[in-house]
């Protein structure tokens, strides 16, 4: 019974009104294959060919009869499987985030300790050490990045989404990657440069899911083949997208956060029985990290002291506010939809800048190029806060819970820096000494009216700013996340202290502020909502201000909005990802299918085909997807099917189904001949090449039938049907090609919602409607 389902699919198609158009209609085949390449060759060459992934099921013969002989038993191991990966996703990230944390903790805290105990004797033997310090470890990381691991710069968030849109971009989730973007911030970070390490941790956890999905890498023999379960580009899909949510998880403490960062940012489609696995993931991440600021607080993890895993409680801070605050609180959103803008557009000009004629010379300038602004970051960081007057520390008994100065090695507010008086602080030197979640948790800090004045903070905002669009684009890891808040923060305490200052009303907090500043810039420059919503309550644990960070999230993103595209969009064009956003351009409704594809010059192959002609179309064209036709019963041509390009590689290389006949053959020993996973392309690999195959003389006069191993029921859509349709329901199926025909001239049924409503009756093995839904409304 099984031996009919290839004959029945095919004969399925084999209606007029799947005829393809012939030579003169160049009508044909919409992909986007052919797009993706010349965006990519339209940036000068800044990045390597990008390619779709097939996420649609090919559903032929082999397919169809390896899915029969699946039962229950296998079914229940597979779900099985994908919940226990779902574990280890969230244990491998987890574990990945605290070693990050730590790394750059206790770096930084032997960095400044040791610089502080140097400039007791001579500030200008520490200038040297921190310079130093600061170099090698921007060093370590970019060598790292450009001898070791290319795919491992910027945050990887941009070809992440680009991955889970349908575009796979060569290297992003290799094993070399992984170690590259886990050692690569540890060195930039630590190093003082003006980026974070919560966008690498979104990649890091993407790269944990990907090769656990693949059961580790054969290149380093770290393989195991009981992992071989998941091989397709769809089931790779579900995992990267667990591990997407893991890292932002693991970066923000927020498993929520995660979970809905995952859905609003980076997938293009969703599926909820994937947002379980999502969930328990993220749930998993949360538990190993909460385990290790445990374990750490009891000393055991150096210098980490309370810093490293993000988490800003202000839950002592302002606890309500008044109608008057609004305006000022606005103001704050319009602030950062016009910065959060400008950096956009500047990182874009300075990025595309750098790829179009610097990193074009070698990894020695790219080298070069991240050690001279280490040593610029590290020359301001240092020497801004010696032009600063310290201020007296506040009373402590009227204070007693502040400890001023701080001392030497550990972290918190007012750092005794280039003062005369062992009772002043530098507020400048408050910020730059210090980690940046450090210095995040100064600027938000309630109870501390007037610890920093508006020079220093002006000064910090503008410095940081600059170098914070020059840092991002250099060849090592960098976030944009944390940075982010430390600006929105910055100007948000100032836009606090003018309203004390002008409403004079004391239970205005000045870091409650500094917290809707971070938001709005991060809503300014990402262009997130929800999910970032959901970040910073839960970083900051203070539900009350809620609305807050509402009304200036959705007042930066309509200002950003405005000017230009979010950050990871501007980086993805930047990069040669062609995206597709969740809407279609307005012109897509005035515009169908068949003016869509006119331009373009079908290439189809018969069902039997002779090798040598199959061999020379695969290498005088590039197309990823090929119509195959046959000739109906009234001698139309019809198509039967879709077949990939790789699929086609495999049988050349195979050699096992060449025949001598030009007539079609029965799908009989397909199985004994192939499995499954002998079409699969290899994760993060270019896979094959016609080039790489042998055939001889006497091989390219003999025949392969296609008819058992394409795909007989391709996505189809009429001609005059309008792109804007055509653009959402590729999207939302994240297809690869899809078939423009005719119209069609007869109709074989209609399917309504009850013929779905399905349900097996086990005695029979028999499908029939479900008594309940007989009346259901058509």
């Amino acid at each position: 019974m099984l031996s009919n389902h290839l004959s029945d699919g095919i004969g399925m198609t084999r209606v007029p009104w799947s005829q393809l158009p012939n030579a003169e209609e160049p009508e044909g085949l919409s992909t986007v294959d052919d797009e993706l390449m010349v965006a990519a060759r339209n940036l000068a060459g800044l990045i390597a060919p990008v390619e779709s992934l097939d996420y649609e099921v090919i559903e032929n013969y082999a397919y169809r009869e390896q899915q029969a002989q699946k039962g229950k038993i296998w079914v229940t191991y597979t779900v099985m499987v994908k919940w226990l990966f779902a574990l280890l996703i969230g244990i491998g990230t987890g574990f990945a985030a605290v070693f990050i944390n730590l790394a750059v903790e206790n770096f930084s805290g032997w960095k400044y300790t040791a610089t502080f105990s140097i400039i007791q004797h001579s500030y200008f033997v520490g200038y040297l050490v921190y310079v130093l310090i600061n170099l090698a470890l921007v060093f370590s990381s970019v060598f790292i990045v450009t001898h070791f691991a290319p795919a491992a710069a910027g945050s990887g968030i941009p070809e992440i989404k680009g991955y889970l849109n349908g575009v796979d971009t060569h290297g992003i989730l290799l094993f070399r990657t992984l170690v590259g973007k886990i050692f690569g911030s540890i060195g930039s970070v630590g190093g003082g440069l003006a980026l974070g390490k919560e966008g690498p941790l979104v990649h890091t956890g993407a790269c944990i899911a990907s090769l656990i999905g693949q059961g580790g890498t054969t290149k380093y023999h770290l393989n195991s083949k009981w992992f071989h379960m998941f091989e397709s580009d769809r089931d790779r899909r579900d995992l990267v997208t667990c591990g997407c949510a893991a890292g932002v998880a693991a970066a923000f403490r927020a498993p929520v956060g995660g979970v809905l960062f995952a859905l609003e940012e980076v997938t293009s489609w969703w599926r909820s029985h994937l947002m379980w696995r999502v969930f328990f993931t993220s749930a998993v991440v949360a538990v190993v990290v909460r385990s290790a600021m445990s374990w750490c607080k009891s000393g055991k993890c150096g210098h980490f002291g309370s810093g490293g895993f993000i988490i800003w409680d202000i839950s002592d801070g302002q606890e309500d506010y008044s109608f008057q605050e609004l305006l000022p609180m606005a103001v704050i959103g319009v602030i950062g939809g016009v910065l959060g803008a400008l950096f956009n557009q500047l990182t874009f000009y300075i990025t595309k800048w750098r790829r179009s004629y610097l990193h074009k010379r070698g990894s020695k300038v790219k080298i070069f190029e991240a050690c001279l602004i280490s040593v610029i970051t590290s020359t301001i960081s240092f020497g801004l806060p010696l032009l600063r007057k310290c201020s007296p520390c506040p009373d402590s008994e009227t204070n007693p819970g502040i400890d001023c100065p701080r001392p030497p090695g550990m972290d918190g507010n007012f750092v005794n820096f280039f003062c005369s008086n062992d009772k002043e602080y530098n507020d400048l030197a408050t910020i730059f000494f210090n980690t940046q979640d450090d210095a995040i948790r100064n600027l938000f800090s309630a109870k501390t009216f007037h610890e920093y004045s508006a020079q220093s903070l002006l000064t910090f905002l503008v410095m940081f700013y600059s170098l914070a669009v020059v840092t991002f684009g250099t060849a090592v890891p960098a976030g944009q996340f944390v940075p982010g808040i430390m600006i929105g923060s910055t100007y948000g305490r100032l836009v606090g202290m003018l309203v004390v200052k002008f409403y004079k009303k004391l239970n205005v907090e000045e870091g409650t502020y500094a917290l809707l500043g971070a938001a709005s810039f991060l809503g300014g420059s990402m262009r997130m909502t929800v999910s970032l919503c959901v970040i910073m309550v839960e970083i900051t644990n203070n539900l009350k201000l809620l609305p807050l960070i509402m009304l200036v999230l959705l007042v930066s993103k309509a200002v950003g909005d405005f000017f230009n595209e979010g950050l990871y969009e501007v980086q993805a064009r930047l990069r040669g990802i062609p995206l597709l956003e969740s809407r279609p351009k307005q012109f897509m409704r005035n515009m169908t299918a068949k003016e869509a594809c006119k331009n373009q010059q079908v290439v189809c192959f018969p069902r039997v085909v002779r090798v040598g002609e199959l061999a020379s179309i695969l290498r005088s064209n590039q197309h990823n997807g090929f119509p195959v036709v046959d000739h109906g019963q009234n001698g139309e041509t019809v198509v039967i099917g879709l077949i990939l390009r790789s699929h086609l590689i495999v049988l050349l290389q195979s050699k096992v189904d060449f025949q001598s006949s030009p007539f079609p053959c029965g799908p009989r020993g397909v199985l004994n001949s192939h499995k499954l996973s002998d079409f699969v392309k290899p994760a993060s690999s270019k896979g094959k090449s016609i080039d790489d195959i042998q055939i001889s003389e006497d091989e390219l006069q003999l025949y392969l039938d296609l008819a058992p191993f394409l795909n007989p029921c391709p996505y189809v859509v009429p001609e005059d049907m309008s792109l804007a349709k055509v653009y959402n329901l590729f999207r939302q199926l994240g297809l690869r090609h899809i078939f423009v025909v005719p119209h069609p001239s007869r109709v074989l049924g209609m399917i309504t919602r009850k013929d779905l409503l399905l349900e097996e009756n086990d005695s029979s093995a028999t499908m029939e409607l479900q008594s309940s839904s007989r009346s259901t409304v058509q």
